[in-house]
């Protein structure tokens, strides 16, 4: 009984407190981001391996100071790519919406006649309101970007420090040993899923722009970067990345061959690098079940609506990951494997 009140509780604080956790953790996911991506930035330069790094300290240091510059380099890049590009493209989206919506309703009509079904306007899915709510949940996290960025400066001021406190908070050899192997295999699991994922996402996104742009889709660039963020939603995100350019192309066309293009191209474009690609490159940092991500997914939806949805798979890694490191908690990293294989628990000594 006392467990149940203890999770209600837990959901409770988790909705009232979205306003500040939702910032703080897409904070943590760019300040993890830049690391990853300084991490292997890192392995291109010498002085890698522990041995040569404590040989040349200072020189070592520099190189991991380049890494790190080059690596927020690419993501202001990015940002100001987004502004001066994608942004521009939302809005004459956002404006062609109403004529879109018609649109829509007289393919619904057809499509009905078409199979002899009955037709009822209700039954359309209002596309204003639902890009209204959509920008809405987006809004509210991008007005949140002092917030963000303070955060990240200072987890970035504080990250030399982390291995101090950790110790300081732990005295006991022991439970230092079993807390440091936790942090370690939540960072590692998480730098590689974030990179590989950012990495294969956005390469997935620059692939769909040139197709869709080829066969000419309108919109190219805004489907493209839809592409690129839902994949970070697991199953769902690639329904979503393939369905809204499909229908929007059967929609605003007069034959079936852009839209049947689009469709060979986009969901090709999935298979390859979302069943084929990504797990050969991510390994068993993903080994959860599918049914287990759903939930997942379905959870942190309700509670923190497309961003809690975004963050669902990074969050259910970590708890994973936990979870299976304490005796009275691994069935429940059994239950979340695909196949019952958890991380291995490291031992007190």
């Amino acid at each position: 009984m006392n467990g149940i009140i203890l999770f209600l509780a837990l959901i409770l604080v988790l909705w009232l407190g979205r306003s500040i956790l939702i910032p703080l953790l897409v904070a943590t996911f760019l300040w993890y981001l830049i690391n990853a991506t300084a991490t292997y930035v890192r392995k291109l330069f010498p002085f890698d391996s522990d041995d040569s790094r404590k040989q040349k300290a200072k020189t070592a240091r520099i190189f991991d100071w380049l890494s790190n510059i080059l690596s927020v380099l690419v993501m202001c890049g990015l940002i100001y790519f987004f502004i001066t590009q994608i942004q521009p493209m939302f809005r004459e989206l956002f404006a062609a919406l109403p004529e879109l919506q018609h649109k829509f309703v007289q393919f619904s009509h057809y499509l009905s006649q078409s199979l002899g079904l009955k037709f009822d306007v209700s039954m359309v899915p209002n596309i204003t309101n639902i890009a209204a709510n959509i920008g809405a949940s987006i809004a509210s996290i991008v007005t949140s970007t002092g917030m963000i960025l303070v955060y990240m400066i200072f987890m970035f001021i504080e990250q030399s420090t982390f291995n101090k406190k950790f110790a300081a908070l732990f005295p006991n050899k022991n439970k230092y040993k079993k807390v440091r192997y936790i942090i370690d295999s939540i960072d590692d699991n998480m730098k590689k899923y974030l990179f590989m994922k950012t990495l294969l996402s956005g390469i997935t996104g620059v692939l769909s722009y040139f197709w869709l742009h080829y066969i000419g889709v309108e919109f190219a660039g805004i489907w493209a970067f839809i592409v690129f963020i839902t994949s970070y939603i697991p199953t769902i995100g690639a329904i979503v990345a393939c369905t809204l350019p499909i229908l929007y192309s059967l929609i605003t066309t007069p034959t079936l061959q852009q839209p049947i293009l689009t469709a060979i191209g986009l969901i090709t474009l999935q298979v390859v690098f979302g069943n084929i690609l990504e797990p050969k490159f991510t390994g068993k940092t993903l080994n959860l079940s599918t049914l287990a991500i759903l939930i997942n997914l379905v959870f942190w939806g309700v509670i923190w609506g497309i961003a809690g949805m975004f963050f669902s798979v990074p969050l259910l890694v970590a708890i994973f990951i936990i979870t299976a490191q304490f005796d009275s908690t691994r069935w429940i990293a059994v239950l979340l494997s695909a196949d019952g294989k958890i991380p291995d628990k490291n031992e007190d000594d």
